[in-house]
C-alpha cells in the first residue's frame, strides 16, 4: 500500500510539473504579462513626412485593439520616434528604442535607406526588423539577415519594374520608355529590374533614365529633359509623395503626353500624391496594388466596411481613402497574427518564428487571390499584385493577379 501511495504521489507530482512547463510563460525584453512594447521609427517630418499617416494609424490601431482587450490579454504599448526619413538620425532613435525604452522588437519602419542603416545594429543584438515598409529585395535574406523581414503593400520594386515593361511590351512592342528614378537604393532596384527585364534590349527600350535625389527642391530639369526624348512611357519610381506628385505634374505641365504613365506602387495615394498633382493630370496612370482602396465600389465589403468604421472612430482627421492609412491597417493586422500565435511565448526568437511561419493567411483588405505565406527561407509575405489604372477619381483594379518573379 506505501508502494502504491508513493507511485500514485510521485505519479501526481510529475502531472503537476508537465502541466507547470506547459504553462510556463517565456518573455523577452519588453514584455510582461500585462504589456508588448512595440518600437517604431517614422518620418513625422523631413521631405517624407506625408508618410507620418502610417504611423499615426498605426498608434491608433493599438489603441482600438487595447481597448478590446490587447493581445492575449496584453496591451500593445507603441512607441513610436521621428527619424525624419534620415538614416542617421533613424540609428539614433533606433538605439534609444531597444537600449532606452526596452522594446521588444522594432516594427512598420518607413524606406529602404532607413531599415538599411540600422539592420546590423539590429541584427547583431537579436532584436526582431519586422514588417518594415520597403520594397527592396535586400530583406528577403533570411540566410544572413534572419531578423529582418518587411511587408510591402506590392512585390519588390525589381519585380515591379519587370511586371510594368512586360505589360508596356505587350500593348507596344517597338515603343521606348523614360525612366525617373530616386538616387538611393531604392531607385537603383527599380533599375535592376528593368535591366534584367530587358537585357540585350535595353539601349533600344531605355530612351533616358535619370536620377534624383530627395533634397532637390524641384526635378524640373529632369522631367524636361526626359520628356524630350518623346518616349512612349514614363515610369516614374520614386516612393516619397513629394518627387511623385511633382513628377505627374511636372510632365503635364510641359505637354508630354505619353501612351503610358506608371507610378510606383508605393505612391498611390490619392490625397497626399494625385490631389496635390492635379487629378486631371493623374488620370490615366497605372500602378500596383496588393490591397483593396476605399471606393464606391468596395465600401460595402465587410472588411472595408470595418476599416471604414476604425477611421471614424479612432482616426476621423485621416482620409478614409487615404491608402497610407489602409497600409497601416494591414500591418498592425499582420503583427497582432504574429504576436496571438505567439500565446505566452514571447521571445524575440518565438516571434521571428511565428512570422516567418505563416502560410495562407488572409488579413483584411487584400485583394481577392493575395494572402501572406512566409518561410524560414523565404521572407516575402506578398508576392502578387494587380494593375491599376486611376480614371481621375479613383484607382479601377483591372486584369488578373500578377506574381513577380
Amino acid at each position: 500500500m506505501f508502494a502504491s501511495k508513493s507511485a500514485a504521489a510521485i505519479s501526481g507530482l510529475l502531472v503537476a510539473m508537465i502541466g507547470s512547463a506547459h504553462a510556463e510563460k517565456l518573455y523577452g525584453p519588453g514584455v510582461s504579462d500585462t504589456e508588448i512594447k512595440v518600437g517604431n521609427t517614422m518620418p513625422y517630418s523631413g521631405p517624407a513626412s506625408s508618410l507620418s499617416t502610417i504611423g499615426k494609424t498605426l498608434d491608433a490601431y493599438f489603441k482600438m485593439i487595447n481597448a478590446k482587450g490587447g493581445v492575449n490579454g496584453r496591451r500593445i504599448q507603441f512607441v513610436s520616434r521621428d527619424d525624419a526619413f534620415s538614416p542617421p538620425k533613424t540609428v539614433e532613435q533606433t538605439r534609444k528604442l531597444v537600449e532606452d525604452d526596452g522594446v521588444s522588437l522594432i516594427f512598420g519602419t518607413i524606406g529602404t535607406a532607413p531599415n538599411t542603416a540600422t539592420q546590423k545594429y539590429l541584427n547583431t543584438n537579436k532584436v526582431p526588423q519586422l514588417f518594415i515598409g520597403s520594397s527592396a529585395e535586400r530583406w528577403n535574406d533570411p540566410a544572413h539577415f534572419p531578423w529582418t523581414m518587411a511587408l510591402s503593400w506590392q512585390p519588390n520594386y525589381a519585380d515591379e519594374a519587370k511586371i510594368h515593361l512586360r505589360y508596356f511590351r505587350g500593348k507596344y512592342p517597338n515603343g521606348r520608355v523614360a525612366i525617373l528614378y530616386q538616387n538611393d537604393d531604392t531607385g537603383k532596384e527599380f533599375m535592376k529590374g528593368v535591366k534584367e527585364a530587358l537585357g540585350n534590349d535595353e539601349s533600344a527600350v531605355v530612351a533616358l533614365a535619370l536620377p534624383f535625389d530627395l533634397q532637390y527642391p524641384t526635378i524640373d530639369s529632369e522631367i524636361a529633359r526626359l520628356a524630350a526624348t518623346k518616349a512612349d512611357a514614363f515610369m516614374i519610381y520614386s516612393v516619397t509623395p513629394r518627387a511623385c506628385a511633382q513628377a505627374i505634374r511636372a510632365a503635364y505641365t510641359v505637354g508630354w503626353r505619353p501612351e503610358l504613365r506608371f507610378l510606383s506602387g508605393s505612391c498611390p495615394n490619392i490625397e497626399a500624391v494625385l490631389r496635390p498633382a492635379g487629378l486631371e493630370k493623374a488620370e490615366g496612370l497605372v500602378t500596383m496594388l496588393s490591397v483593396k482602396l476605399v471606393t464606391p465600389a468596395t465600401q460595402s465589403a465587410p472588411d472595408v466596411a470595418e476599416f471604414i468604421s476604425f477611421m471614424k472612430e479612432y482616426v476621423p482627421d485621416v482620409g478614409q481613402s487615404d491608402s497610407y492609412a489602409i497600409y497601416a491597417y494591414l500591418l498592425g493586422n499582420a503583427l497582432r497574427e504574429v504576436l496571438t500565435r505567439c500565446g505566452d511565448d514571447l521571445t524575440r526568437e518565438s516571434i521571428m518564428k511565428q512570422a516567418s511561419n505563416l502560410k495562407g493567411v488572409r488579413l483584411p483588405l487584400l485583394l481577392p487571390g493575395i494572402s501572406i505565406n512566409t518561410s524560414p527561407s523565404d521572407y516575402r509575405p506578398i508576392r502578387d499584385a494587380y494593375l491599376a489604372r486611376f480614371d481621375g477619381t479613383e484607382w479601377v483594379v483591372f486584369g488578373n493577379a500578377l506574381r513577380g518573379d
